[in-house]
Parts: structure tokens; sequence; C-alpha cells
């Protein structure tokens, strides 16, 4: 006997009735008695167990020894009344409290609400046949159990602490990791925009040191570009563009820049030239005739400074002395290539020492059109060296070094314990999710839908591991970058790698302004309409690319915004919102009406359809969304059928009902496991007997015995 709430629970117990009017093998039975006051809430089946009162007494009753001492005559006459006014019977467990009543509404409302709602429970047999009840109530407790353990999952991190006291460990490591990133990415973003920006500087430095022709105009670009790009047209030119790059380098002690030789005792290292030429290249264009072979040559020799005296240098005599000759009919590109040394003062701080670089600089002959046209451009690229600079600087250099590389070292330790927890939420949800369908398969006869299963994969986590790993390589390579191991381009990939995690975490914060519903509207209209946008965009795509290949078709040779599919394309979705529109239609030279009437007629088509069409239906289908995710929030968001079978459990997280469950396998469940068998007593059906006996039967719920 339990006491619970004012009520008094009997587990089954076997009793004997012995009448004139019944048989023998109807005289005894299992019953179940549930008293709160006066009333017996678990009824009797009438069909199961007939009665007869004789003048207000029983004729003679044999309980069992299992029972419990109450008056005989009070609980017959109890029984009776009972059994005419109740048809179904109230599960109720001591632990459970008024749970396992919400069970049976559930699969009440479900039997006659809806008959084909998946989870209709078949064991409504085993509510009116007390035989059954035992295994009623097994079924029950599992439902229950599930419900809870499946709403703790899906409880937030302040209600999962609310539920079980337990640490939000996953959203501190967010909020560290979130902090440690941020300060990483803010010092490597200054470091990397000084090494651009003196870069580029440099750049300038050394187009007008070494470049023939260069121009202030063209250090900054401008669009549409006031003058043409920087280009050679006489073979006269290509050797004075050589000797021009060649003396600035042969002199740079003349340039305003401290920059040095890459030899260690600055001693000058010789410029290589390469020139690149088709094996056979000969051209005879007064009779339409040519000799060629595509396959091209490379040729690389080193230009010695041989001239001491005056300073100058005679490209052209150096080429002969070396038995050099260049047929430009053939040549395809030239480069011209060394190196210099120099140091960043700038970049000096009280604990950063100054930056030494080394800039490998390549000047490029570009005639691969063969137009009459030879492009010439500098290239630099930029490598950082260890400094050997004064002994005040070391000290500090060591400091500033230890603080980063400390940095970098806790951002990769706690992205890695992030990385661990979110796979291990992942795996333990699926494991949830297994159990959840096999439970469905089991008790309700019906596989878990495709939504349900959904809900077990947290895209969250998903992302977060994304950031996790994007971060922990880009710090790594930070990492090298500041030990000075790394090449020319690892800091645009570090940056790369450091940018897109970055945002992924931060993106991450609305995961957790998501459990408020005021900031939930934004997160839940994105994900309401993500479906409807994607079949729209699908649609506008079709269109867009249609107008985009027919442009490039037909105005990239006439329209400097046309000129390849790619600035077609950012042409147009520019113009989409509004952008540079009366330069597109003036910058155009047409010299056929033809194509300048047409030119108008495809524009104005363009314009119109996607602004005026496009995106306002386009924004139509998220004012959709919108709406419908307000009337959501007013009359109820719709469930599938993992949401409905959870939602039967109500208990608030902080009522201490969910610190009897256990979220996954501890020592407890494997003790439950090892002993999972209890005796459970049950009265042998024998005619004519009164003796009880004992059997062994496993009451495990969803346990499998060890």
């Amino acid at each position: 006997m339990k006491l619970n709430q004012g009520c008094l629970f009997f587990h089954p117990i076997p009793i004997t009735v012995t009448s004139k009017s019944l048989p023998v093998e109807q005289r005894r039975t299992d019953v179940t008695h549930q008293y709160c006051g006066n009333q017996i809430l678990n009824p009797l089946d009438k069909s199961t167990i007939e009665l007869e009162v004789l003048n207000s007494s029983p004729r003679a009753i044999e309980p069992s020894p299992a029972s419990v001492s109450i008056k005989l005559e009070e609980k017959l006459k109890m029984a009776e009344s009972k059994v005419n006014k109740s048809e179904s019977v109230i599960l109720e467990d001591n632990t459970r409290g008024s749970n396992s009543l919400r069970t049976q509404l559930w699969a009440r409302n479900s039997e006659s609400g809806d008959e084909d709602f998946p989870l209709s429970n078949d064991n409504t047999a085993s509510r009116s046949n007390p035989s059954n009840q035992p295994r009623y109530d097994a079924i029950a407790y599992a439902e229950d159990k599930m419900r809870r353990k499946l709403r703790f999952f899906f409880m937030n991190p302040i209600e999962k602490w609310q539920a079980r006291r337990r640490f939000p460990y996953k959203f501190i490591v967010q909020v560290i990791k979130i902090i440690l990133v941020t300060i990483q990415l803010c010092l490597f973003a200054h470091n990397n925009y000084i090494h651009v920006n003196y870069t580029w500087d440099n750049r300038i430095t050394f187009s007008h040191l070494f470049l023939r022709g260069w121009d202030a105009t063209q250090e900054v670009p401008e669009y549409p570009p006031v003058t043409g790009p920087l280009s050679l047209y006489k073979q006269k030119e290509f050797y004075e563009t050589i000797n021009y790059a060649l003396n600035g380098y042969y002199n740079l002690n003349n340039s305003i820049g401290s920059y040095s030789y890459t030899a260690e005792d600055n001693s000058l290292v010789p410029a290589v030239l390469c020139l690149y030429q088709y094996k056979e290249g000969i051209i005879f264009g007064f009779n339409e005739s040519f000799v060629f072979n595509n396959e091209i040559d490379r040729t690389c020799l080193t230009v010695n400074h041989t001239f001491p005296e005056t300073h100058s240098v005679d490209s052209k005599k150096l080429l002969e002395e070396k038995d050099v000759i260049i047929n430009f009919s053939a040549l395809v590109k030239a480069h011209l290539k060394f190196a210099v040394k120099t140091v960043n003062l700038k970049a000096a701080s009280p604990i950063t020492p100054p930056d030494c670089y080394q800039f490998n600089i390549k000047i490029i002959f570009d005639n691969s059109d063969f137009d009459g046209q030879m492009l010439l451009s500098l290239d630099v690229e930029s490598i950082r060296l260890l400094c050997k600079g004064d002994t005040q600087y070391i000290t500090d250099n060591q400091l500033d070094s230890a603080l980063r590389t400390i940095l970098n070292l806790f951002v990769i330790l706690i992205c890695g314990i992030s990385l661990i927890l979110c796979s291990r939420a992942i795996y333990r949800a699926q494991l949830l999710k297994f159990e959840t369908i096999s439970f469905f398969k089991k008790t309700y006869g019906t596989n878990l839908s495709l939504e349900g299963r959904l809900e077990f994969l947290n895209m969250w986590y998903i992302m977060i591991i994304i950031n996790d790993l994007l971060i922990i390589m880009g710090s790594a390579i930070k990492e090298q970058i500041e030990r000075k191991y790394y090449g020319s381009d690892h800091w645009n990939i570090c940056s790369i790698f450091l940018g897109t995690g970055n945002l992924l975490v931060w993106f991450g914060v609305l995961r957790y302004l998501g459990f408020f519903k005021t900031y939930n509207v934004v997160i839940l209209t994105l994900k309401k309409s993500a479906p409807k946008v994607v079949r729209f965009s699908i649609c506008a795509v079709l269109i867009y690319a249609g107008f985009t290949f027919c442009g490039w078709l037909i105005l990239g040779p006439y329209h400097i915004k046309f000129r390849s599919l790619a600035t077609t394309s950012e042409c147009l979705f520019a113009l989409i919102n509004g952008d540079d529109m009366f330069a597109t239609f003036s910058i155009a030279s047409f010299k056929s009406p033809i194509l300048w009437w047409y030119s108008r007629i495809y524009l104005y088509t363009f314009i119109s359809l996607f602004i005026y069409v496009v995106l306002s239906l386009f924004i139509s289908i998220i004012m959709d969304a919108y709406d419908t995710i307000k009337l959501y929030y007013r009359d109820g968001f719709p469930k599938n059928d993992l949401q409905a079978f959870v939602s039967v459990c109500t208990d608030e997280a902080s009522s201490g009902a969910f610190r009897q469950e256990s979220e996954g396998p501890d020592w407890k469940d494997l003790l439950e496991r090892m002993c999972c068998c209890r005796k459970r007593p049950y009265g042998s059906i024998q005619e004519g007997s009164s003796d009880s006996s004992t059997k062994c039967d496993e009451i495990c719920g969803n346990l499998v015995c060890i």
C-alpha cells in the first residue's frame, strides 16, 4: 500500500469471491484498487467480477495473504456502486502524478478525434480488461518516461539547469570562444592590414622605380578608367623598359626607401630574365602564310651588371652576348625577376618590434593576345622575415610572441572542447532518435515521421562544428605566420579561415537569442520562408541566366561592363539594386543603330522585370512567412507526431519531475540493467484453491537485461 496525494494505492490483489451464483472458475481474479477518500477510482468490469450481495453482506470472501486489511463489506459495497458508473481505467503511479492522466487523454483524443492519427494506441482492450492492467501500467510508464526524456532533450540550457541542475557547459564554452576568437581576429586583422597596406605602398614605390612610363594617375583604380592599360608598342620600348628596370635595381641607394639586396653582405644579386616563346612562329602577312609550332620554350638567363662606370645597362647588347634572339612574333610573355629587403619601422610598438620584409619583384611583359599591344605590369610577393634588431627589442619581442602564442593555443583548446561537446551532443541525439523510433514502432506500431526524425538533427551544432574546424586551422596557420614559417599566400588563407569561422561564431549567437520570443521571429521567418524562397530563386535564376548570356554575347564587344560573363552578371546584379543605371546606358558606343535600340530594350526589360516583379514577389514571400509566424504565435504552432507526443508532458522545468530521470547510460542505468528482474506476486488460478504463489516476471521497461 502506498500513500500519495491523499489517495491509497493498492497493487494488483488476488481475492477469492465465493457465491452460489458464480461458477468456480470465476471466483478468483486479480483486482487493482485505488481509494481516494470514499471513492474507488479504478472500477471493476462487471463481466469479469460479479458480486452477489445478500442482506447487504457478502456470502463468503476469502482474501489472499497479500491483500490489505480493509473491511470486506465496505469494499464490496464500493465496488458495486462504482462498477455501474465508470467506463475507463485511470492509471496513476505514485511517482508520476498527473502525467499518466494526460497520457490516457492523449491516446483517447487520438482515437476519437482523428482515426488516422499515427500515434493511436491499440491498448483499448487492456483498459477495460483488468487482467491486462499490469501490462497497460508498464506501457503508460514507458510512455511517460519517454516523454520526459524527450522533453528534457528539447529544453534550452536554462531549463535544463532548472530541471536537473545540469551546468550549461556548451553555452559557457561558446561564450568564452566568441570572446577569444574575436580578440584573436582583431589582433590578426590589425596585423594583416599593416602587412597588406605596407605591401601595396611598396608596390606603388616599385612601380615608380622599375616601370618605365608609370604615371601617378594609375595608382588609384578608377571606374570607368580614365587611362588605358600600361602597354608597349615598339621593340625599342621593350628593351628600354628592361634597361629602366635594371638601372633602378642596380641603383637602389638613390631611392628614398631603405632597400637592400638579398645577400647577407648586401652585394648585388643579378636579376633573372625569362622568355617564353613559341618554338616556331614566323608570319608572312603579305601572302597570308605562317610557320607555327605551339610548343613553348622557356629561356632564363641572369643579367649581370657589366657597366659600373656609367651605371647604365644595355639589355639588347647583353642578350646578343648570350646568343639570345627575341622573335617578337613568337614571344608569348617575358618576366624580369629580382628581390630586395627592407624593414618596416612603423609597425613598432612598446611590445612589438619592427617587421622585416623581403619583396620578390616580377615585371611582366604580356604579349599573349598577339594584337600589337604588349601589356606591362608589376607583381610583388612579400615575405616577412625574422629581424635581427637592437637588443632592447629582444625581451619585448619574446613577450609579444609568447602572448600571441598563448592566445592561439587557448583558441585552439576552446574550439577543440566545443568540437568535442557538439559532436557528443549530435551522437547522443542520434541514439535518442533510434530509441524513439523503436519506441514508436513497438508501442504504436508506426514509424516516426521524417519531420520527427529531423528534430534530432541540430543544425546549430553542425554550424558550430564547421566554425570550430575553420578557426582551428586558421589559428594554426596564424601561429606559423607569427613564427615566420609560411608561404606567400598564407595571409589570405588565414584571413579566410578566421573570418569565415568568426562569421559563423556570431551567427551561432542567434541560437541563444532564439530562446526568447521577440528575437526568435527572425529565425522562424527565415526557416518558414526558406523552401519557398529556394523554389522562387530557381525560377528567378533561370531568367537571370538568360539575360546574362544574352547581354554578354550582344553587348560584350561594345560595352565595358559586359566584356566577360562575370562582369555582365555583376553589372546586371547592380542594376537590380538601382546602382549606376545612367552610366550603364551612356557608356556604350554602338556604330549600329540596331544594337543601340536593342541595348535599350534589353536594359529596360531587365530592370522593369526584376525590380517591379521579381523583387516584389520575393518580398511578398518573406512577408507571408512573417504573417504566418505571427498567426502561429497567436493560435499555436503546428506539431508533427513527435512534438504532439512530447507536448502531453507539461511539467515545468523547475517542478523537480525531471530530476528522477537520467539522460544517458550511466552507472545507475548499468545497475538497473543488471538487476532489472523483480518478482511480481499474482494468484495462481486454480479451481477450489485460495492459496497464492509467486512467479518471476521481468519488468524492465525499455531496458535490456544483462
